[in-house]
């Protein structure tokens, strides 16, 4: 069987408009579930026992059901409930719930890690907790958090192939209809991977470097 370029070529922009809405979508995700996972923080860091205990179940929720079944639930479970959502926006809401969850142990920690000197320092200028959070719990957790976060960051770009699942026209969904109607596996696999190299590669490059320069920048170089 011998594999057919003129076929790979007059996919390509049907693949095209699949990069874009996966970019699109792997976009909104990170930024609403590091909304998300900014809020979880800072009430974490009202010290409400039982604010804590709703955050941390929260959290593990997020992190221990599949997106697959959070994804039929939201699509196919709340129309019954006369909630009817589309595709994107499904998988909006249930990649944010999840990337919402790593997010937030990301940050925690990175929170964690800030002196408990730099802390007792600021209480003793007067700041109030939300000054502290703010000028120097956060500014300190994002840098020591950012390893955690980049790779949350791609894991989440990455999993944009499960909205597929609910017909968001991503990559998945463009290679799985090609092959349904033409039954080219093969060359639409191969299509698939070099798409995923080319955003999933530069994107882990670029993020590196970023990652460098701002953990590098705290020393003043």
């Amino acid at each position: 069987m011998s594999f057919d370029w003129s076929f790979v070529l007059t996919t390509l922009p049907a693949f095209g408009q699949s990069v874009w809405v996966t970019l699109q979508l792997g976009a909104i995700v990170i930024l609403t579930s590091l909304v998300v996972a900014l809020l979880n923080v800072a009430l974490l860091g009202l010290h409400r026992p039982w604010l804590t205990r709703v955050i941390r179940a929260y959290v593990e929720l997020a992190r221990n059901t599949p997106l697959l079944i959070q994804l039929f639930f939201l699509y196919f479970g709340l129309p019954a409930l006369g909630i009817s959502l589309s595709g994107f926006a499904t998988a909006v809401i249930a990649m944010t719930f999840l990337g919402g969850g790593y997010l937030t142990e990301a940050l925690r920690a990175g929170v964690q890690a800030v002196p408990p000197s730099q802390l007792e320092a600021g209480r003793a200028i007067g700041l109030s907790r939300w000054q502290l959070l703010r000028h120097v719990q956060l500014p300190q957790a994002w840098l020591a958090s950012l390893p955690a976060l980049f790779a949350n960051f791609i894991f989440l770009l990455k999993e944009t192939t499960v909205a597929s699942a609910v017909a968001v026209p991503e990559l998945l969904y463009t290679t799985k209809n090609y092959i349904a109607l033409y039954y080219k596996t093969y060359e639409m696999l191969a299509v698939l991977t070099l798409m995923c190299v080319l955003i999933f590669l530069p994107l882990s490059l670029a993020l590196r470097v970023v990652e460098r320069r701002l953990q590098h920048g705290q020393f003043g170089h």
